[in-house]
């Protein structure tokens, strides 16, 4: 399985993202400095993808299947990308604050630790749906792992549209996200632009 290894707060800085989109709560001291160099409206597009992949840890197959995807469905191509993208799974566990970091809920997703409606799902790509119920399984509660994450995320702000029941380490997901409730810095208008070449 292919994997992303560039540090964390290095991409973040080329991106010009702030880490805290990530969950990470370190600030890089460093900044980037370009010599002049206007971008090309090129170079603009190809930012905005790398960081909504970088964001939502999706490599570049993936991401042109959700394009791909997001253009047949009704409605703005860019609307339904950044929510195909928000519903995935490790992403609603990172929302529910079940993780601290995206990579972490890929990670617990991957390990078996999470059921959708009491069912155990292992693919972080899995789309969910209005009315899933997402929790941490059983056996898996007790482990130190889970007490730390909850005090880490306890302070985290929850979407509107999930239901958080962070002492049942659960929650439900009320409705489908809209392009409103996402607090993602990404323009979709310039991806779907860069796409449509």
């Amino acid at each position: 399985m292919a994997v992303n290894r560039v540090p964390v707060l290095k991409r973040c800085r080329s991106l010009g993202l702030e880490p805290s989109y990530l969950g990470y709560d370190k600030k890089s001291n460093r900044s980037l400095t370009r010599a002049n160099r206007k971008m090309s409206e090129y170079g603009l597009q190809l930012r905005e993808k790398q960081k909504a992949k970088f964001i939502y840890g999706v490599l570049e197959k993936p991401f042109r299947n959700y394009y791909e995807k997001a253009d047949r469905q009704k409605g703005m191509t860019g609307e339904n990308l950044m929510i195909l993208l928000e519903r995935r799974l490790d992403n609603v566990v990172f929302r529910l604050g079940l993780a601290r970091t995206r990579r972490e809920a890929r990670q617990v997703v991957d390990h078996k630790h999470v059921l959708v409606n009491g069912k155990c799902v292992n693919i972080p790509s899995y789309l969910i749906k209005a009315g899933d119920v997402i929790e941490i399984r059983e056996k898996s509660r007790s482990l130190q792992r889970y007490k730390d994450i909850v005090e880490v995320t306890a302070g985290r702000l929850v979407p509107e549209w999930l239901d958080q029941d962070i002492d049942g380490l659960k929650g439900t997901v009320k409705s489908l996200p809209t392009r409103e409730a996402i607090d993602v810095p990404v323009d979709e208008m310039l991806i779907v632009e860069l796409y449509s070449k």
